[in-house]
């Protein structure tokens, strides 16, 4: 299968029903007040100054229903995977008016998880990037009446849609910051996907949900662009659930979805461990991200932007054409070279704080 209009056309509708959806969206989130005010939202990382609407979850799933409805195979993965987003959309959409707990989130982030890879999203087997394939689905437990369970292959793929789910959460911080790292992933691992579906069906399904997600998060990068006219809010978790799930059926290629989203997945790492080693919550919000120190160095909200599309891209570029190898080695130099990056910056803004409290 190759790149010609019908390829792309997924792409069209979602980013068409998208575009028009969120001005709609737009008119009742104003209207049930479910916006994000600065003087009432008390949260250490906003950085806006005026009350903005808060919801662009419902836009999103919008224009990746319509298409998946269009184009989809109607399979069990993708019913699980269009309702267990629906759940997520709906308790984003209860935070987003009223900031429930972060603990609640995440539990419902692990129900969402389990219930679509109980279903059949799971990690079968990864390619060892020293030779051959290693068959994660082979590591099984017994469960009830003969059955087993794929413990490895399902407990990975769990933690792996969990991860995605709250690592893209925190990747937007500015405006248009998380609808282009989407898009440009959504592509990448559709384009390597494309790559194995004339043999494969699950990687041509994993093309075309890769494509219509993509549509979806271009469409929603009109109005999320700098200045935003809206925000993604929690809801949006409904759309990074699919798109791990879109990586989990593109041929379990997790490496590629590793490499594309490198920097804002080092950062999440580095984001935990910061909190960990301080004696705080992982779940603590905090105004320390990559983002946040960028903006603390006088980067604007589009460079800033634009910075993480251009490396994303270009990860994402390089990961079509490394052997597997190749992509654990970029990873692990990636790792190393933004982590460091992390901490220099901390250390550069943690002295200007402390010069100017002198």
């Amino acid at each position: 299968m190759s790149f010609d209009f019908f390829t792309i056309l997924p792409l069209i509708v979602s980013f068409v029903a998208t575009v028009i959806a969120t001005p709609i969206c737009l008119i009742f989130l104003k209207r049930y007040n479910i916006v994000d005010d600065p003087k009432k939202h008390k949260h250490p990382a906003i950085i806006h100054k005026k009350p903005i609407p808060r919801g662009g979850g419902i836009p999103l799933f919008i224009g990746v229903f319509v298409a998946s409805i269009i184009f989809l195979p109607m399979t069990k993965i993708i019913i699980a995977m269009l309702f267990a987003s629906f759940v997520s959309l709906f308790v984003g959409l209860i935070d987003d008016k009223y900031d429930i707990s972060p603990y609640v989130r995440f539990l419902v982030n692990i129900v969402c998880a389990i219930f679509v890879v109980s279903l059949g999203a799971n990690i079968p087997f990864i390619t060892n990037p020293f030779g051959g394939i290693l068959y994660l689905n082979q590591i099984a437990i017994p469960f009830w009446h003969g059955t087993t369970i794929a413990f490895l292959s399902d407990a990975i793929a769990v933690l792996w849609i969990i991860w995605v789910m709250n690592m893209l959460n925190w990747s937007k911080g500015v405006d248009g910051q998380m609808p282009g790292i989407v898009a440009i992933s959504a592509i990448i691992i559709g384009t390597l996907s494309l790559r194995f579906s004339p043999l494969d069906q699950t990687s041509t399904t994993a093309a075309t949900l890769s494509f219509i997600i993509a549509g979806a998060s271009l469409g929603f990068l009109v109005f999320n662009f700098y200045p935003a006219k809206i925000f993604p809010g929690y809801g949006a978790t409904a759309l990074y659930l699919m798109l791990a799930v879109a990586s989990i059926l593109s041929s379990a290629k997790l490496a590629t979805a590793i490499l594309v989203m490198g920097v804002p997945m080092t950062d999440g790492v580095f984001t935990i461990a910061r909190r960990i080693l301080s004696g705080k919550s992982p779940f603590w919000h905090d105004k320390k991200h990559l983002h946040h120190l960028l903006l603390d160095l006088g980067f604007g909200q589009r460079r800033i932007a634009l910075f993480y599309w251009v490396i994303s891209a270009t990860l994402g570029t390089l990961s079509l054409v490394l052997s597997s190898k190749g992509k654990l080695f970029a990873i692990i130099m990636l790792v190393i070279l933004v982590g460091g990056a992390i901490l220099f910056l901390h250390l550069l803004t943690k002295r200007a704080d402390d010069k100017s409290s002198i």
